[in-house]
């Protein structure tokens, strides 16, 4: 009944679908590409240090002192920086203020599938050009009229990176619209475009603190780029909520921001996992992509992607399996869990293949 009060927008919304957060503690969890390590001491005891008289005090709207950590990290000016919750926040704010004019924007038929449903929300039209038989983006696909470009790189669920050379190359054809690169696993293997901002004004740079520091549960993500993209996006978030970030979060980012030579360990250690993953996976007959990223995405040569999804989620393993598009759905996006996890994984698919 409480339909019948809908606005018409909402009845025509699919809305993002998001991978599932089984409450089971006993499951080895491997479908939403969380860190298997957890955040830096030092944002835990500057979470704790927030958790004070102060809370009844709003937050600092601009979050200054987060965008000083984010830009000391990158190198770049404090002016450069937007911040809010999460990436998907930034995302849905990038997609009002720079990525809706006429002509459709662009990103692959294979990504994250957050952004066609942002193009719904807000009226965006998109076209898709489709990733290659290999699953890789053909930068020369986008060299066409466009209100807008973006795509994940390392791409997601693929896992597969863009060469910077790449992304300079469409940058260079691309001067009249801006470019978004979604950097959210990029700290696992990829080269990030962040050292180009400053050559290409409308290159904006995406990140979050999900993946490779270990914050999914906080809710924080950045954008770097010229100052007048950075100020589109500012308009538009004034205009939405002015105090994104609380003090929590901005003092837990602000740490896992400086706290550096733990980031770095951090991800060593998934990469080194990722390699033995890869290696595991493909001696029991599965083809893996090269994956940049904190996840690998691969097809076994006989058995389907539903079937071998079901099966291990009987024997208490959770992988994410996309039924759409089709040519997908062979195939699983396996997260890059903890050793525990990955030897569970492995020997749950040594019993299905046997």
């Amino acid at each position: 009944m409480g339909n019948r009060y809908w606005s018409a927008v909402v009845h025509e919304l699919t809305p993002y679908t998001p991978g599932e957060q089984p409450q089971c503690a006993n499951l080895v969890k491997l479908n939403t590409n969380e860190n298997p390590y957890g955040p830096s001491p030092r944002v835990l005891a500057a979470l704790r240090g927030e958790i004070a008289d102060t809370l009844r005090l709003y937050p600092d709207p601009d979050g200054g002192r987060l965008k000083i950590a984010i830009a000391d990290f990158h190198g770049v000016a404090a002016s450069q920086v937007f911040v809010g919750n999460g990436s998907d926040e930034v995302l849905g704010h990038i997609f009002q203020a720079l990525l809706k004019h006429d002509a459709p924007v662009l990103f692959p038929d294979i990504t994250y599938s957050f952004y066609p449903v942002y193009c719904r929300l807000y009226g965006v039209a998109f076209r898709q050009p489709p990733l290659t038989e290999t699953f890789e983006i053909r930068v020369d696909d986008y060299f066409q009229p466009n209100g807008g470009i973006i795509f994940p790189n390392p791409n997601a669920p693929t896992g597969r990176a863009l060469p910077l050379a790449e992304i300079e190359r469409l940058l260079q054809a691309n001067t009249e619209s801006a470019v978004v690169i979604d950097e959210a696993y990029v700290d696992f293997g990829g080269e990030s475009a962040v050292g180009l901002v400053n050559r290409y004004p409308q290159l904006l740079v995406v990140h979050t603190l999900s993946k490779s520091r270990s914050l999914a549960g906080l809710r924080v993500g950045y954008a770097i780029g010229h100052e007048g993209l950075i100020e589109a996006l500012t308009r538009v978030k004034d205009s939405f909520n002015s105090y994104p970030l609380d003090r929590p979060a901005i003092a837990g980012a602000c740490a896992a921001m400086e706290d550096r030579a733990y980031f770095a360990e951090t991800c060593r250690r998934v990469v080194a996992a990722r390699a033995m993953l890869t290696a595991e996976l493909a001696a029991l007959d599965f083809t893996v992509l090269p994956s940049a990223a904190n996840f690998v995405f691969v097809r076994h040569r006989r058995e389907g992607g539903a079937a071998l999804a079901a099966a291990l989620r009987e024997r208490g393993v959770i992988v994410r399996h996309f039924k759409e598009p089709s040519r997908i759905a062979p195939f699983l996006r396996i997260t890059v869990g903890t050793d525990a996890q990955r030897a569970a994984l492995i020997e749950a698919l040594r019993e299905i293949l046997a």
